[in-house]
């Protein structure tokens, strides 16, 4: 039955972290059953019992209960094969979320090396406009997660792609990541590419487009502030903040020494 599966994959965390506290009693119990369950799932014929599935893996990951070998031997695989071209749609869709979501947790390498040549092919994918819509909302993570040199060798043309996509919907969402994407990239790339590159959306024929562009505009500027003299960096939850300076904090003692939250630039898909 469905509902027991589903039941089960939202036993798995709780499961897992017990055993992760009991190691020295049941050393191998969680990649001998429980992990082959989990992957198992994420190809269930029940979309309940994959979503669960899903959520039970990125709790997992968050909780870094899953060793580098069974995300590279394991989970990949599947995602990659789940979100190949003849993929079913629903799978694909499916695949694509949590490629993304994943991102932020896995290391730079495993990322760069098995994840990102299927995120690039995933944003030019013709047939389904939801592909490239999680692939345009989640660009900024991407980036963030591979790093200056990749962004720049390989996600930049894609950028470019969707940021002329033909649906208005995947234009806004990318200029709604613009500050993000730009973070992550050189000044020489940010005032030779990605300035013209933000003329266009904010020129856009959609005023959605145009209204999401206005309202990156300042987060974008914000980009080419030199970080040690203007205070502004990006934290861990995708915000862009501004650390008050030493001379604020001196003359008033009773400031709180937390960073000031200027504009949120996360983006979820729908």
């Amino acid at each position: 039955e469905p509902t027991v599966r589903t039941e089960l994959m939202e036993q798995i965390p709780p499961i897992a972290i017990f055993l992760q506290e009991s190691r020295p009693k049941f050393p191998t119990a969680f990649f001998e059953y429980l992990m082959p369950i989990v992957v198992r799932y994420l190809t269930d014929v029940n979309n309940q019992v994959r979503k669960s599935g899903q959520e039970a893996l990125l709790i997992l990951l968050e909780q870094d209960l899953v060793a580098q070998s069974d995300i590279e031997n394991k989970v990949c695989p599947i995602l990659l094969d789940l979100s190949a071209p003849d993929s079913d749609d629903e799978y694909k869709v499916e695949a694509v979320n949590i490629i993304c979501k994943m991102a932020s947790m896995l290391s730079r390498t495993t990322v760069e090396h098995l994840l990102l040549p299927r995120f690039c092919e995933l944003c030019s994918d013709g047939k389904l406009f939801q592909v490239r819509k999680i692939c345009a909302a989640n660009f900024g993570d991407i980036c963030n997660a591979v790093g200056q040199e990749a962004t720049e060798r390989l996600l930049i043309p894609k950028f470019f792609e969707l940021c002329s996509d033909s649906v208005w919907g995947m234009r806004k969402a990318c200029a709604e990541c613009f500050m993000a994407v730009s973070y992550t990239t050189s000044p020489e790339v940010r005032r030779s590419k990605l300035s013209p590159l933000f003329i266009s959306l904010i020129s856009d024929t959609c005023r959605w487009v145009r209204q999401a562009a206005f309202q990156s505009l300042g987060p974008f500027i914000s980009t080419f502030a030199n970080p040690s003299s203007a205070g502004l960096y990006i934290r861990e939850d995708g915000t862009l903040s501004i650390r008050p300076s030493a001379q604020d904090v001196n003359s008033n003692p009773c400031q709180p020494s937390s960073s000031i939250t200027v504009v949120s630039s996360s983006v979820t898909a729908a």
